[in-house]
């Protein structure tokens, strides 16, 4: 089984864009909490259903598999489910609050709604997707003319999400890395963060040691100030 919603004394470290068993084993050996899977063909990181099925059995019981879809119609998630059974979707497009509560309720799934940041004004919709979803990520809005909306390696000023309160677990994703990991952080105190590109040599292509690096660093950085939010 996967592991239960965050709390503020359980932090998770999800790797994302998984696409071969040895990325996995990487992942699962460093001691992800959740590994991420793309079902979202313009991404160098994507799996079909059926790929998927081989690399969510190797990690079922040891980290809660993640289905990542980018505006996806109930055919797709239907095939999803049959095959991959993930134990959260992260729906990372343009879903509105009415999607998103539609998509949960429908296949009964816990849901991470994804809202890309880049100014303040993003923030707007938070209390529409709070209501809806079971966690929410903060990615980097991506580059004008991108064909996919994440995994670009770029972070966003985290400062923006400093004060912003919440009623829901918080995943911090865009840019994060081994080095930066710490100070992200520091400044947005998430529940939980979550990398794909930082991993990475070339995209897609994920490398053990970086893995092991973030996650470490990630506790580390946990352990020393989220022990000051509960405190």
């Amino acid at each position: 089984m996967g592991r239960a919603m965050p709390s503020n004394s359980m932090f998770e470290v999800k790797i994302c864009g998984i696409k071969d068993l040895g990325a996995m084993n990487a992942a699962l050996t460093a001691g992800a909490d959740l590994v991420g899977l793309v079902f979202f063909p313009p991404s160098p990181r994507a799996v079909t259903p059926l790929g998927g099925a081989d690399l969510a059995a190797a990690a079922r019981g040891r980290a809660m598999v993640t289905a990542l879809v980018v505006d996806a119609d109930d055919t797709l998630l239907r095939d999803i489910m049959a095959r991959v059974n993930p134990d959260l979707l992260q729906l990372h497009g343009a879903e509105t609050p009415e999607r998103v509560k539609a998509i949960r309720e429908c296949f009964g799934k816990p849901v991470m709604k994804a809202i890309a940041v880049s100014t303040a004004a993003d923030l707007k919709q938070l209390a529409a997707y709070e209501a809806v979803a079971d966690r929410i990520l903060y990615d980097a809005r991506p580059p004008k003319g991108a064909d996919r909306p994440g995994g670009h390696g770029r972070p966003f000023d985290w400062n923006l999400l400093s004060a912003v309160s919440h009623k829901k677990p918080v995943m911090l994703s865009g840019g994060l890395n081994p080095e930066n990991v710490a100070d992200a952080i520091r400044i947005v105190r998430p529940d939980a963060v979550d990398v794909s590109s930082g991993v990475e040599d070339t995209p897609g292509v994920k490398n053990a040691a970086k893995i092991k690096a973030f996650v470490q660093n990630a506790r580390a950085a946990a352990e020393k100030y989220l022990r000051e939010k509960v405190s």
